[in-house]
C-alpha cells in the first residue's frame, strides 16, 4: 500500500512538473504575454489542479498567434502623419504597423435600431460585386431573416456574398438557416468551431468584429450583433441602445482586408492567417471625414485597443469620456484612468444598470468604486446599453465592437473606427451627453466583506482567463 501511493504521489509529482514545464515553453516559446494575475493562476491551478487545469490549458491557454515583428520598425515621420490627426495616436497606431488614418466621403452613425438595419439592408441590396458580412451573433428572429432575405437577393444577382459567423456566438443560428444560405449561394463560414484541432486554435478565442462592405468601398459596422433586440422594440422589451455607422470611402477597403484574413483564419488554421495587414497604399486626395480601421486581437502581436487607450490616458487633457455595457478593466488601464482624473482629466463612464450579464455586473465594483474615488464620474442607463465608444478630448473618437473588460481586450478578436474628424467627435458627444441625461449617477458603496470576497472571485475566475 505504502509503495502503491509512493507510486501515485510520483506520478502526481512528474505531472505538475510536466504541466508546469508545458506551460513555460507554450508561454515564452510562444510569447503568450499575461497579466501577471492571469498568469499566477494559471500555475496554481497546475500545480494544485493538474488533472482539470492541463486539459483547460490546452483548451484556453493560447492568446495570441501572431509574434512580435523580428525586426523593428522605425516609427513614421511626422511629415507622414495625416493632418487633422493626434499625432500620439496616429504615430502609435503606425508603430504596430496598422493602416493610417485615410479621408472619407461620408460617414454617418446610427443610435437608432431601424436606422441602423435600414442602413445594413441598403448596403447588402446595393452590393454590386462582392459582400462580406462578419458577426458574433445572428438571430434566429424577424431581423435575421430580414438580413438572410438580402443576403440571398444578393447572391442571386451574381454578387459574390460571404457570411462569416462565429462558431459560439452562432449557436442560436439554426442548421436550417446555414442550409438556406448555402443553397442560395451564401458562402458561409464558422469562425473557430467548438469541435476542432487543438493545435489548430483555442475554444476561448472568439470573433466579437461586426461589419459588412459592398464593393470594398462602403462599410457598415458598430456594436450591433444581427438580432431583434440590438434593432427593434419587441412587446414589454425596448431595443438595447446601441451605436453602428456606415462609411463610404476607403475605410471600408481597411475593414475588408481584416475580413479577408478573418476568413482565411476561419479555414481552422488561425497560426498561418495571423499576420501583420500591410497597410494599404492612402490614396491621394484630402479633404473628407479623416478615419483609421484598428483591429486588435489574436492575430496582431500588440494588443492595439489596450496600447491606444492607456496611450490615450497618459494625453488626454479635457476628456476621457467612455459607453460601455461591460466595465471590468486591467489593472493598469484603470489606474491610467485614475491618474487622468487626479490631473484634472473629466472621466465620464456610462454604463448600463443592469446588463444582460449579471456576473459582469458583480465584476465592475471594485473598479467603479475605484474610479470614483479618483473623481472619476459613473452613469447608469435605466436600460440596456450595449454601444461602444470612447471620446479622447475632442481628436479621437472610437466607435465599433470592443467592450471594456479584459476579454475584450486581451482575447477577443475585435475593431474599433477611429474617427479623428471634428464633426464625428462631435456627433457622438452628443449622443453621449443625450443618453447621460437619462441616466442616474452611481453611487458607490462600501462592500461587505461576503461581497468584497465574491466579487473578487468573479473578477478573478470570469475574466482573467
Amino acid at each position: 500500500m505504502t509503495r502503491l501511493a509512493l507510486l501515485s504521489g510520483l506520478g502526481h509529482a512528474v505531472l505538475v512538473a510536466a504541466s508546469l514545464l508545458l506551460y513555460v515553453m507554450a508561454t515564452r516559446i510562444g510569447q503568450q504575454r499575461r497579466h501577471p494575475s492571469t498568469a499566477l493562476a494559471w500555475v496554481v491551478g497546475l500545480v494544485a489542479f493538474p488533472y482539470v487545469a492541463l486539459p483547460l490549458f490546452l483548451l484556453f491557454g493560447t492568446r495570441k498567434f501572431a509574434r512580435p515583428a523580428r525586426h523593428q520598425r522605425a516609427p513614421a515621420p511626422a511629415a507622414d502623419m495625416p493632418a487633422g490627426a493626434p499625432a500620439w495616436a496616429t504615430r502609435l497606431l503606425s508603430g504596430m504597423e496598422l493602416a493610417p488614418a485615410v479621408p472619407n466621403d461620408a460617414v454617418a452613425f446610427h443610435a437608432d435600431g431601424a436606422a441602423s438595419l435600414q442602413a445594413l439592408i441598403g448596403l447588402i441590396d446595393s452590393a454590386e460585386h462582392s459582400l462580406d458580412l462578419c458577426t458574433f451573433l445572428f438571430g434566429n428572429d424577424a431581423v435575421g431573416r430580414s438580413v438572410t432575405d438580402a443576403l440571398l437577393r444578393c447572391a442571386r444577382r451574381g454578387v459574390t456574398t460571404h457570411v462569416l459567423l462565429d462558431a459560439v456566438g452562432g449557436l442560436q443560428t439554426p442548421a436550417p438557416v446555414l442550409r438556406q444560405w448555402a443553397g442560395g449561394g451564401v458562402r458561409v463560414r464558422r469562425f473557430m468551431p467548438l469541435l476542432h484541432n487543438p493545435l489548430r486554435g483555442r475554444t476561448n478565442l472568439r470573433n466579437h468584429r461586426k461589419l459588412a462592405v459592398a464593393d470594398g468601398v462602403r462599410l457598415w459596422s458598430g456594436g450591433r450583433n444581427l438580432a431583434s433586440e440590438y434593432f427593434t422594440d419587441r412587446p414589454g422589451r425596448p431595443a438595447w441602445t446601441d451605436l453602428s455607422f456606415t462609411v463610404h470611402g476607403p475605410l471600408a477597403a481597411q475593414a475588408l482586408a481584416q475580413f479577408r484574413t478573418d476568413w482565411r483564419a476561419a479555414r481552422g488554421r488561425p497560426h498561418r492567417a495571423a499576420r501583420i495587414l500591410a497597410p494599404p497604399v492612402a490614396p491621394e486626395r484630402s479633404g473628407g471625414a479623416l478615419a483609421q480601421w484598428v483591429p486588435s486581437g489574436p492575430d496582431h502581436a500588440d494588443d492595439t485597443l489596450h496600447a491606444l487607450l492607456m496611450s490615450g490616458a497618459y494625453q488626454a487633457q479635457q476628456r476621457i469620456w467612455a459607453a460601455t455595457p461591460y466595465f471590468v478593466p486591467d489593472d493598469a488601464l484603470l489606474d491610467a484612468w485614475c491618474l487622468a482624473c487626479r490631473r484634472g482629466v473629466q472621466v465620464r463612464l456610462l454604463l448600463p444598470r443592469r446588463s444582460n450579464h449579471r456576473l459582469a455586473d458583480w465584476a465592475r465594483e471594485r473598479a467603479l468604486r475605484q474610479l470614483v474615488a479618483a473623481g472619476g464620474e459613473v452613469w447608469l442607463a435605466p436600460t440596456m446599453l450595449h454601444a461602444k465608444t470612447v471620446l479622447i478630448d475632442g481628436e479621437l473618437a472610437l466607435c465599433g465592437s470592443l467592450n471594456l473588460d479584459a476579454r475584450s481586450l486581451f482575447l477577443n478578436y475585435e475593431a474599433m473606427a477611429a474617427f479623428y474628424g471634428l464633426g464625428e467627435a462631435q456627433w457622438l458627444s452628443d449622443w453621449f451627453e443625450h443618453q447621460r441625461a437619462l441616466a442616474q449617477p452611481y453611487r458607490a458603496r462600501p462592500p461587505s466583506w461576503a461581497r468584497d470576497i465574491f466579487e473578487g472571485v468573479v473578477r478573478a475566475v470570469g475574466f482573467q482567463l
